[in-house]
């Protein structure tokens, strides 16, 4: 979850369509619901009311002509692909339309009465969590790594170019085993307690091996005790070569989202952990 967008415009035409698609697909909003944001504006859901019980409405947006297909079509896809044993909101049905700038999807998903672990991506506090969640995570990500896909979370030309601008040079970008699947956004803000239920599947697709739960880590590094936690529990995956090359890669990621004005909090402790892992330090300037 974001905070609400600063700019009116984008929160009237997002309240605006999503009141339409509340119409569109026959529900109604919950009297006491809270309105979940998206980044910068682009998403906007809340708890909704269906002639068959609860259900949870999420409308996305793109300037018409440029959504970005892997997301734009993540969540369609993930309900056909992904196997039933990975935890989620099931997605029941979707409805678009455009107007004379913007297109829009809104999807409707079952709702979960289990609450996510944290408010944003970025942790803040120690979460507490049992040991049988984490033994749910580690399952979940077991069962998305097997699952076939030509759909690609990250592209190598990217970290071709960002890795040596953000982490310094000399640097191998090349990820050291086949890339596997992921979920794409694996944050404590997606993650629900204490029964584990993954939100939001729109990026999901290939990555380096280990690149959910060294996100997960990433966004973590906040909390320290948090950082040790997820170290531990998924060490199997995190203390491997191909998981520290997907530490690397989930630190350059957010580094460029800082240049960006994203997440700033993080930059001092991603690169105090990715001098870490290369035994160097990182340059504290980005290159041009």
């Amino acid at each position: 979850m974001w905070p609400q967008p600063d700019d009116p415009e984008v929160v009237h035409r997002m309240r605006t369509a999503h009141t339409r698609a509340q119409t569109a697909m026959g529900v109604k909003p919950d009297e006491d619901a809270h309105e979940s944001w998206g980044w910068r504006g682009r998403t906007l859901g809340q708890a909704v009311t269906t002639s068959h019980g609860p259900a949870w409405l999420r409308v996305a947006c793109a300037p018409n002509g440029k959504a970005a297909a892997t997301f734009w079509n993540g969540s369609i896809e993930a309900e056909k692909s992904l196997p039933e044993a990975i935890p989620r909101p099931r997605l029941r049905c979707w409805h678009d339309w455009n107007d004379q700038r913007w297109q829009y999807r809104a999807e409707l998903y079952d709702r979960v009465t289990a609450r996510p672990v944290a408010t944003s991506p970025v942790l803040t506090t120690t979460p507490e969590l049992p040991s049988d969640w984490w033994t749910a995570v580690r399952a979940m990500l077991d069962d998305m790594a097997t699952v076939p896909t030509r759909r690609v979370t990250i592209h190598q030309g990217f970290l071709d170019h960002a890795m040596p601008r953000l982490l310094g040079t000399p640097i191998k970008t090349t990820a050291p085993r086949p890339w596997t699947t992921a979920h794409g956004d694996f944050h404590f803000a997606n993650l629900c307690a204490p029964t584990l239920h993954v939100f939001d599947f729109e990026g999901w697709g290939l990555a380096p091996a280990g690149y959910d739960a060294a996100m997960l880590h990433s966004y973590s590094l906040l909390v320290p005790s948090a950082a040790a936690r997820i170290r531990s529990e998924l060490a199997h995956i995190l203390d491997t070569p191909s998981g520290r090359y997907a530490e690397l890669t989930v630190i350059t990621e957010l580094l460029h989202a800082t240049t960006r004005g994203d997440h700033l909090a993080l930059a001092k402790p991603l690169r105090q952990r990715a001098s870490r892992l290369l035994g160097r330090p990182i340059p504290s300037r980005v290159a041009p």
